[in-house]
């Protein structure tokens, strides 16, 4: 019976270092370091000299059939997941990919029905904000029903302001054939997964979309997103990479109360004393005068106010602790991989809905989406932006 599960970590760039390091610290004490594998040559001596006991592969393949490894993580480029997650179920090892799951869905589906091949395998997605109290809190709430059904969600997100010389650090950020987007899907797929977990997956957007509008790139750089959850509820999403100073503001606005999320830090319940409907239909024309008036807010709900504390890292190795134990116990996850298609689609819906200047509907055409998605790359191999 194992007691520790041997991690192989695919990348060892900013986020495999990190996880490596947490590893190492014990701060993901049902796991250990069973490997590291990287194309790059200069990795290797870093890599072994902060964790000499783990063998260095160059070739992810090698790492996956040498015995060394239980499971794999891939903090690789983003095309990359899906192959990766396939090639390590296929040897029998379990799979936590990186967010997004892929680029597009049509990629990210074989995933997941091959995952679907190997139910006695754990297949997981770093959605470390799903481990965030706070947005567990606000889940907890909408699915209680506590502000009743949904209305409106806003979401603007732009606090991930990245400066020009963020893109041209290599060649392939940025790119449609190397990334494949912008911020939706290096930035803000949390935001994205979050939206859904939490709200439900919108029927149909419309999107106004800006392609290197502040900065010298190919992809997206600025959105505006319209939602509309087939049922009346409407939303708005909003993210960006050019606000230095940035706003992280949520709302979610049902018919019995309101819930507002600042700077993922803060969360304000108003649940109202009845429906808004039955003020509607039941309020004289004194009582709204009253309202208008200013009318004591204590009096039409109540207010709860909650402030979390933010740890770095905490939350990527609470991924990691869950993801460990469910190959060890088979304790649930909290983010299972076959729920990584759900905001790679939305972020297909956006980019679709802007090249194709029309609202469309999800899930989306993947044929189509891939069309489109092939365009972009022959045209930026046409004309490259220089880096």
């Amino acid at each position: 019976m194992m007691k520790k599960v041997k991690l192989g970590i695919i990348g060892f760039g900013a986020q495999g270092s990190a996880y490596a390091g947490f590893i190492a610290e014990g701060k993901v004490e049902n796991m250990e370091v069973g490997a590291i594998c990287d194309i790059d040559p200069d990795k290797k001596a870093l890599a072994t000299e902060k964790h000499p006991d783990a063998p260095f592969y160059d070739n992810y393949t090698e790492m996956i059939e040498s015995g060394n490894v239980d499971a794999i993580v891939t903090c690789v480029p983003h095309y990359l997941h899906p192959e990766m997650g396939i090639a390590a179920l296929k040897a029998n090892i379990h799979a936590l990919v990186e967010k997004p799951a892929g680029v597009y869905t049509k990629q990210v589906r074989e995933l997941n029905e091959f995952a679907d091949t190997k139910p006695e395998l754990t297949f997981g997605i770093m959605f470390n904000q799903r481990t965030n109290e706070l947005y567990q809190k606000v889940k907890e709430i909408v699915d209680n029903g506590e502000i009743g059904d949904i209305r409106r969600t806003n979401w603007i997100i732009t606090t991930w302001w990245r400066p020009q010389g963020y893109y041209d650090q290599s060649a392939w950020r940025a790119t449609w054939e190397g990334e494949g987007g912008g911020v939706l899907v290096n930035q803000a797929p949390h935001q994205l997964d979050l939206l859904q977990w939490i709200c439900g997956m919108p029927k149909k957007v419309y999107s106004n979309v800006k392609y290197g509008y502040q900065r010298d790139i190919a992809v997206e750089d600025e959105v505006t997103t319209i939602l509309d959850y087939g049922n009346g509820a409407t939303g708005v999403f909003i993210t960006c990479t050019h606000d230095v100073m940035g706003t992280d503001r949520f709302e979610i606005l049902g018919d019995k109360g309101k819930i507002v999320v600042d700077d993922s830090k803060k969360v304000t319940i108003k649940r109202l004393k009845q429906p808004e409907s039955e003020m509607s239909s039941n309020m004289s024309m004194q009582d709204v005068m009253e309202i208008f008036m200013g009318k004591g807010p204590g009096e039409l709900y109540d207010e709860e106010v909650i402030e979390f504390e933010s740890v770095w890292g905490a939350q990527h190795t609470a991924v990691l602790k869950n993801f460990a134990a469910n190959v060890l116990d088979g304790t649930p996850l909290i983010a299972p991989g076959s729920d990584g298609i759900h905001g790679v689609a939305f972020a297909n819906a956006i980019h679709l809905s802007s090249w194709l200047g029309k609202e469309v509907e999800l899930p989306v055409d993947e044929d189509l989406y891939l069309a489109e998605l092939n365009k972009k790359i022959e045209e930026e191999k046409r004309t490259p932006i220089e880096k």
